[in-house]
């Protein structure tokens, strides 16, 4: 499912409930949470820190810039998760979530 926001807006967040295979929520305590976001040609439009909104039930979220949504398209979006003992984990693990940039009528 696409997640859509108008050209040059900045809200609402985006945010994800992060899970296991089984739809375990993951646990983020003393976990750091970035955006990546890229164009379908592989340009990269973000590479920022999310916040974690609550840790136990594995929500992140992410607030738009200035900037971020200034280019109407479609992007491929991935988080990546460090935890406390350096390893990494992206999600999702078996593709990307979509953004989808709508241009305004202005």
């Amino acid at each position: 499912m696409a997640f859509y926001i108008k050209q040059n807006d900045t809200s609402p967040s985006l945010s994800a409930t992060l899970t296991d295979f089984n739809g375990t929520a993951i646990n983020l305590t003393s976990a750091t949470a970035r955006l990546h976001m890229k164009d379908l040609d592989g340009t990269l439009k973000i590479d920022a820190a999310m916040t974690i909104t609550n840790a136990d039930a594995g929500i992140i979220k992410y607030d738009w810039q200035s900037g971020d949504t200034d280019t109407v398209g479609t992007y491929n979006v991935e988080f990546q998760i460090t935890y406390s003992d350096s390893s990494i984990e992206t999600f999702p693990n078996n593709g990307y979530e979509t953004v989808v940039v709508v241009g305004e009528l202005n």
